[in-house]
């Protein structure tokens, strides 16, 4: 089969696509939740902060699983995990209940995304790796165009609990489909021609079949590792606001009906997504142009946090519904770039640890969102929701310094002897 890696990247973005409707369900279902069980602001704060909890654990884990046990088994297990927790979300019936699964659930979703990029370093050529990692972005980002739609359908056809129940089976076929085609390695794949994988394998040094452990000592004492994590803190921190609140934020703030809520909240998320391909689109291109990664990534991933601050404010004071709806759509989709130079970027200074760096780098990013939906409903309820908003965008600024800290064209170093994962070793 021709190019059949980017086959590959359609069944990835699916799962990305996938794993983001089940997060943004909860969202979308809120205001019937809080109505059936009677909880607050900061009980469904408090629920939204279990899943990313739980997914913030397993990034590191997942990385390293990945590594060792290959993408396929850790995609498979994980998608197969998090769809039965998914499922079973329908099944609650007290705070109690939902807070235990949506833990599980985020256990199950967190090695996914750092498992996508050992899948990425394997099976695509070192100039394709932004526009891959954008088909996982892409998916993820995705999910909540169409989430607030056709989660508000199935509400009012069946029920909020025939969401959970429809897309948990959805999930487990994609795993099935998973294990069935993606190989550990396009080596081992009976769809990869000798032509393709030449392509994929052209310019790579390192070797693929030895097994390791990163060299943790040596990351964990690099300022380019702890810059790639705070930018990342920040970065989700600002998406997950937007994924955890935005309906319930259009409907008190801005007075929207569950309707119109459900055709509003999703411009911002067609954008990113958009955003998403064409920086990891043009990030490629430049790269093989001979452009600098410095100027590739951590430029587009600053100017990404710069445009999201100045929009996400003028959001916040925007008096007209449908103008803060504009200002909001053009904060969250400037993101795209910030989200693609930081996956690619994973890459670069991690080379076949990219699975550990990307689990570090998601690991704070979720930090960030386990902090958001309490953090934010904890601001919007003493002060309103402009102050919520504000703060938020102030905090972009954070992750613009990060950016230039995080140096993707240098490799991280590492001082043990020996290495043969291509990353310089320091004598």
């Amino acid at each position: 089969m021709r190019n059949f890696r980017w086959w590959l990247a359609v069944l990835m973005f699916l799962v990305g696509f996938i794993s983001y409707m089940d997060r943004v369900n909860l969202s979308v279902a809120t205001p019937d939740i809080m109505k059936e069980f009677g909880f607050n602001k900061m009980d469904m704060g408090y629920l939204q902060t279990m899943f990313f909890l739980g997914y913030a654990l397993m990034q590191i884990p997942g990385g390293i699983m990945s590594e060792y046990f290959g993408h396929r088994r850790v995609v498979t297990i994980a998608v197969t995990w998090w769809s039965a927790f998914t499922a079973l979300t329908a099944a609650s019936s007290s705070f109690t209940t939902f807070a235990i699964v949506r833990g599980l659930f985020g256990l199950g979703e967190g090695p996914v995304f750092p498992a996508f990029n050992n899948f990425i370093y394997r099976w695509f050529n070192k100039n394709e790796k932004a526009t891959a990692a954008s088909f996982m972005l892409g998916g993820a980002f995705v999910g909540p165009v169409f989430g607030p739609g056709i989660t508000v359908a199935l509400m009012l056809a069946f029920g909020w609990r025939s969401v959970f129940v429809v897309f948990g089976v959805a999930g487990l076929v994609l795993a099935a489909l998973w294990y069935f085609f993606a190989a550990e390695s396009p080596r081992n794949s009976k769809y990869v021609t000798a032509s393709e994988l030449a392509h994929i394998e052209s310019g790579r040094c390192e070797s693929e079949e030895k097994k390791e452990i990163a060299p943790w000592r040596d990351f964990m004492s690099s300022p380019q590792f702890w810059a790639i994590g705070i930018q990342y803190f920040i970065t989700d921190y600002i998406m997950y606001v937007f994924l955890a609140w935005l309906p319930l934020y259009l409907m008190e703030a801005q007075k929207f009906s569950l309707a119109k809520m459900g055709i509003a909240a999703s411009f911002p998320w067609a954008l990113l997504c958009v955003l998403t391909f064409t920086a990891g689109f043009i990030s490629d291109k430049m790269i093989a142009a001979g452009v600098s990664k410095h100027n590739a990534r951590t430029w587009f991933g600053s100017i990404g946090l710069v445009v999201c601050c100045v929009t996400l404010y003028l959001g916040a004071i925007a008096k007209d519904p449908w103008m803060n709806v504009m200002w909001l759509t053009l904060s969250l989709g400037s993101l795209g770039f910030t989200f693609s130079a930081s996956w690619a970027a994973c890459i670069d200074i991690g080379g076949k640890f990219a699975g550990s760096v990307s689990g570090w780098m998601n690991f704070w990013g979720n930090i960030g969102g386990v902090l958001a939906p309490i953090c934010t409903a904890w601001i919007a309820t003493n002060y309103g929701w402009e102050a919520a908003i504000v703060t938020t965008a102030i905090s972009a600024v954070i992750g613009v310094v990060a950016w230039f800290m995080v140096k993707p064209d240098v490799p991280i170093e590492r001082r043990q002897s020996g290495s043969s994962s291509g990353v310089p070793v320091v004598k």
